[in-house]
């Protein structure tokens, strides 16, 4: 397999350059994933958090797109108690840590209707060091018995912890998924560690963080000159620089216009001009 211009290839994984996000979308995941997946789409992000996902509604969206399973690239979170709704938990929560990932993973595949899974993320680094190292393990036996491909973790916005799991890593992780935004400086430092190292960043929260971007004179004069819209221009500079970004919209039009990004290509002053905005 080899990469082209909308998926990449991560240790053997085909991954596209733009996933579609499920959170917040309850009794119309399915109706949503469904529709990403017809207009194009071939990624879809999850996690095993009922609390503001709604696993077994992208399963049924699967099922109903008629997308056959090798097509299609799925990526689903363990998310630790505190991340979940105590009245809704995917597993037990008095079992050992260890349990609950395999419990909470059972439940991943039987919602997502698939043995295999080709990215599961940590939702966020545990608190103690040595939970960490536990989840980590447990992530990993998951990867050798070929029931994961690629292991991740999200919400990390700390250099020296994600350096610290780097270091002590036998399956390193191939993923970082983050808010972008200019709270954590846009993640400049770890987007560099993760250029530098292999691992893919992924950007959730793209747009609705950053509309001081989307409405300055430099992105707007972009979208007019390639005929494009903001959000367009934002996502494709993300692309150009390594970036996998996550959109959760529910609109066909926007739906298809994301999916476009993949059809163009910005010239290096503009992406330069996109890349000093970060700095103001």
């Amino acid at each position: 397999m080899q990469e082209s211009g909308t998926h990449r290839l991560v240790s053997g994984v085909r991954m596209p350059r733009l996933l579609y996000g499920t959170a917040w979308k309850q009794a119309a995941t399915a109706h949503w994933v469904e529709a990403a997946l017809r207009e194009g789409f071939d990624g879809i992000d999850t996690a095993g958090q009922p609390r503001h996902y709604d696993e077994a509604g992208v399963g049924a969206g699967l099922a109903a797109s008629n997308r056959d399973r090798d097509t299609l690239y799925l990526q689903t979170k363990f998310t630790p108690f505190a991340g979940q709704d105590p009245a809704r938990l995917p597993y037990d929560p008095n079992a050992p840590l260890t349990t609950q990932i395999a419990q909470s993973f059972a439940r991943s595949q039987g919602n997502l209707r698939s043995d295999y899974v080709d990215a599961l993320l940590l939702h966020s680094p545990l608190r103690e060091a040595a939970a960490q190292r536990k989840a980590w393990a447990t992530f990993e036996a998951l990867a050798d018995a070929g029931r994961v491909g690629l292991l991740g973790i999200s919400n990390c916005y700390a250099l020296t912890q994600f350096e610290q799991l780097w270091r002590e890593a036998r399956v390193k992780p191939s993923i970082l998924q983050n808010r972008f935004y200019a709270q954590t400086g846009y993640d400049r430092e770890l987007r560099a560690f993760c250029r530098a190292h292999g691992v893919i960043y992924q950007s959730f929260w793209t747009l609705s963080a950053n509309p001081q971007l989307l409405n300055s004179a430099t992105v707007l004069a972009l979208a007019a000159a390639y005929e494009r819209t903001p959000a367009q221009i934002l996502f494709r500079w993300l692309i150009q620089n390594d970036v996998v970004p996550l959109t959760g919209t529910t609109s066909i039009t926007h739906l298809r216009q994301s999916l476009d990004v993949l059809a163009f290509e910005l010239d290096v002053q503009d992406c330069v001009a996109i890349e000093a905005l970060l700095d103001t």
